[in-house]
């Protein structure tokens, strides 16, 4: 236990600035693989729930937590920093996510809950420094939220791929942009383009404009039950997955 005032998460630490320090934060495959990380009973299932739930392009990032069962009780993802490979930025970029969508378990004397992170990317699904960024981050991360590092998994166009691991599969693998750039159209309700996407559930149904019949599925624009409903400011409310209560 130690006392006095301690630096902020968000603060960059005093050598921050410098390429060596950025190096510095970062995991090479052997001190992922000496880590201790929780091996997955099951990656190719929470590899296709998070998949399914956050249909990710390329450059998407997602995080979840996971219970002792090894159930999805919360998940979020959106769009890592541009900035070179820093684990420290990595970091802070994670925990706003989870502080988002779960409290934290920093009372509990042992972690229960684990947290694992996908990151969907160009090039082979084998150890980058990028990867090596993200797992610094991600360690620091549940460390500061009371979680247990989890399992990083590399999704590329090709295949997905536990590294540190020999378990992979071709199936699911990154969403591929249409014309217009962006993913599949299919998108789940409620998902907060720029500030990330928390899982909640169903898709929306479709809004009809004034003075037009509904058809099968959609719904008046007046909104009714089945609309989500939206928090200050137009960001979706998030909702728990039923595993979390």
């Amino acid at each position: 236990m130690t006392f006095g005032f301690a630096r902020p998460p968000q603060d960059p630490p005093p050598d921050a600035d410098g390429p060596a320090a950025r190096l510095g934060r970062l995991l090479e495959p052997a001190e992922w693989a000496s880590a201790g990380i929780p091996l997955l009973r099951s990656p190719r299932e929470v590899v296709a729930e998070l998949h399914g739930r956050h249909l990710p392009g390329p450059s998407t990032v997602i995080v979840a937590v996971l219970d002792a069962q090894e159930r999805i009780v919360a998940s979020a993802s959106f769009t890592g920093p541009a900035a070179p490979p820093d684990g420290w930025e990595y970091r802070n970029a994670l925990l706003t996510q989870l502080r988002r969508i779960i409290p934290h378990d920093l009372r509990l004397r042992v972690p229960v809950r684990t947290a694992v992170l996908l990151l969907c990317r160009e090039g082979e699904p084998r150890w980058t420094a990028v990867d090596g960024a993200w797992m610094w981050g991600l360690r620091d991360a549940c460390t500061l939220h009371g979680l247990r590092c989890g399992a990083f998994i590399a999704l590329t166009r090709d295949r997905w791929q536990v590294l540190g691991e020999e378990r992979g599969g071709r199936r699911p693998r990154t969403a591929v942009p249409t014309k217009s750039g962006r993913g599949p159209d299919t998108a789940r309700a409620g998902r907060d383009t720029g500030n990330g996407t928390a899982d909640q559930g169903p898709v929306a149904p479709q809004r009809v404009p004034p003075g037009r019949t509904a058809t099968p599925g959609e719904q008046p624009r007046g909104g009714g039950r089945g609309t989500p409903r939206r928090a200050a400011g137009g960001t979706p409310e998030i909702r728990r997955h039923p595993a979390a209560r």
